[in-house]
């Protein structure tokens, strides 16, 4: 309830409470932000390990396994034969006669129709997904989507091949993937004109956690309403320049 003062012109603000109660409130308030996203994390590492290691150990034989010789499970038992499995083999792989069997199965399996499809796709995935190379998801920009004086996030990736390009108007186009909020894993994919997007000074990471927590995270560091503003009034300046730009001459 809001008090007035004596000559009843202005309200006057309640006073703050400081009480026991309101102190262990804030105790526990801070101790859950504290602990919260710890929490989070162990239940997350501690879900893929115990994922793993259902997906390892029947595959191992039981003279092998430590539970066999011990009163207690080791977790994070397969996943330690799973790494060094690849490790394995992808050290046989670079050698000449891993790489002549790895070609063997790739033409076996690009020989099965139903089969096929969906094995190139999967390796062209995991090739963009886990190479170096600074053409995969490295720059995030603006694009004005879905109406006029919107603007949405966008991961930009390489441009479009000869095949593709031939098809496109004549300008420099670039690929572009529009996440979805708050599940980044889907979303829109799309060539849009290089000159219609508007490069950002973030990074990848930063954009996802924009992304997930649906704005309420910020980038920006220190002065997160800072960069937010200087984000939006790159999107305003871009807007005009583009409103001033004279429009093409209709074709008679």
């Amino acid at each position: 309830m809001t008090d007035f003062d004596p000559s009843g012109t202005s309200p006057v603000a309640p006073k703050s409470s400081s009480g026991p109660v309101s102190r262990l409130r804030n105790y526990f308030l801070t101790g859950l932000v504290v602990a919260g996203p710890v929490a989070v994390t162990a239940w997350i590492i501690w879900w893929f390990v115990t994922w793993v290691d259902n997906l390892v150990r029947p595959i191992i034989p039981a003279p092998y396994l430590p539970e066999t010789y011990l009163p207690i499970t080791i977790p994070g038992f397969g996943l330690v034969i799973a790494l060094f499995s690849l490790t394995l083999l992808g050290f046989l792989t670079a050698n000449l006669v891993g790489s002549r069997l790895v070609g063997l199965g790739e033409s076996l399996l690009n020989h099965m129709p139903i089969v096929r499809p969906i094995y190139r796709t999967t390796k062209q995935i995991f090739q963009t997904l886990f190479s170096g190379s600074e053409s995969s998801f490295r720059h995030v920009g603006l694009v004005e989507f879905p109406a006029p004086g919107m603007w949405s996030l966008v991961f930009l990736t390489q441009p479009p091949t000869a095949s593709i390009a031939k098809h496109l108007p004549p300008s420099d186009h670039v690929s572009a993937f529009l996440p979805c909020t708050p599940n980044p894993t889907t979303g829109f994919f799309f060539y849009v004109p290089r000159r219609e997007v508007i490069d950002l000074d973030i990074t990848v990471e930063q954009a996802m956690s924009l992304l997930i927590s649906a704005g309420i995270i910020q980038p920006g560091g220190e002065d997160p309403q800072g960069k937010l503003a200087a984000m939006a009034q790159t999107a305003r300046t871009a807007q005009a320049a583009r409103q001033a730009m004279p429009s093409p001459a209709k074709s008679v």
